[in-house]
């Protein structure tokens, strides 16, 4: 049963983290969120590398077990430090809701497998 649970998970970040990945080159809005949080925007672009490697970590993770688990731990500590932008950047704790959702999620599938 666990192991359904861990599959589901896994592809429902995976597919969210394709779109955040991808949105990092793709939207303005992520342009002027990390202008807004005094970031670079090599970081920008090396985050949503990062967003799309793990997003594939979590997919082929269904088969291998090790990347899936690799995968979840990467995205955990991304999602960490996003929400600590968030708060660094005194905005509302309501925008600091989503990355830390993602980042538990992401443990609990580091955990699963």
């Amino acid at each position: 049963m666990m192991h359904i649970v861990a599959i589901i998970l896994q592809i429902i970040l995976g597919l969210g983290f394709i779109m955040f990945g991808v949105m990092k080159f793709t939207s303005e809005d992520m342009v002027k969120g990390f202008e807004h949080f005094g970031l670079p925007q090599w970081l920008r672009v090396l985050t949503g590398i990062l967003e799309l490697l793990g997003a594939a970590g979590l997919i082929i993770g269904i088969w291998v077990p090790t990347l899936a688990f690799l995968a979840g731990i990467g995205l955990a500590i991304i999602m960490f430090f996003a929400a600590l932008a968030h708060i660094r950047a005194k905005d509302p704790i309501s925008t600091a809701v989503m990355p830390t959702l993602l980042l538990v999620l992401s443990v609990v599938v580091a955990v699963l497998n």
